[in-house]
């Protein structure tokens, strides 16, 4: 079985392209995003890392650190990097792993297959995975070559995580930052008063709306 949410994440010693890192000591108590591309000079892939080198403001307000994998060596993804900032007028300012070996690819079920001992495509599928302060891993996206990630979702993701956890609500379909919020269903009435002191509106027993708690993401 691979992994799942909340499982730890794994850690691993890597080389980037802003030197060798270990994972869990890079990332520190910074929450993080671990995302894989089939390989590099690949158009796709050089959208999203153009995408990511443009919200990086953004993460680093949530504090959380991005870091990239591709399959391919070190010296390629240098040259690679150029092209992207050339074409996509930004500069990536974060680590790309080079998993030449695809040992950490397949540690993280980032392979077409179950594992590299079991499939003939040695390309990794765009993977992301969100891991929070704990190391755990929080959200888990996957998708096939064809189709490049939406960070703004991964970026509205985080903001929902976040506040899941220093509030304890949770956030319906297509919300964003500053919308109304939903409260647990395990949570009773009588403790919602002190919780939520701007109120709440119940809809259902089992469906209770509530303004978004705190103004800020940190």
């Amino acid at each position: 079985m691979g992994l799942q949410i909340g499982d730890i994440a794994p850690d691993f010693t890597a080389e980037t392209t802003e030197g060798k890192i270990n994972f869990h000591d890079w990332l520190g108590d910074h929450w993080g995003i671990l995302f894989s591309h089939p390989a590099d000079y690949t158009p796709v892939c050089t959208t999203e890392l153009g995408a990511v080198a443009r919200l990086k403001p953004e993460f680093d307000a949530r504090r959380v650190k991005v870091i990239g994998l591709s399959v391919d060596p070190l010296h390629s993804h240098y040259e690679w990097i150029r092209d992207i900032n050339e074409t996509q007028r930004t500069v990536v300012s974060f680590p790309i792993i080079a998993d030449v070996d695809r040992r950490i690819a397949d540690l993280y079920g980032m392979l077409y297959g179950v594992s590299l001992r079991q499939t003939s495509n040695n390309s990794t599928i765009r993977s992301a995975f969100i891991i929070a302060q704990d190391k755990t891993i929080r959200l888990i996206l996957s998708y096939p070559e064809s189709t490049g990630r939406n960070f703004d979702e991964i970026l509205r993701a985080i903001d929902s995580l976040q506040l899941a956890d220093r509030h304890g609500v949770v956030t319906p379909a297509n919300w964003k930052h500053g919308d109304d919020c939903l409260i647990p269903p395990q949570m009773t009435a009588p403790e919602l008063p002190r919780k939520f002191p701007q109120g709440y509106m119940e809809i259902k027993p089992y469906l209770r709306y509530t303004p978004q708690p705190g103004g800020s993401r940190t």
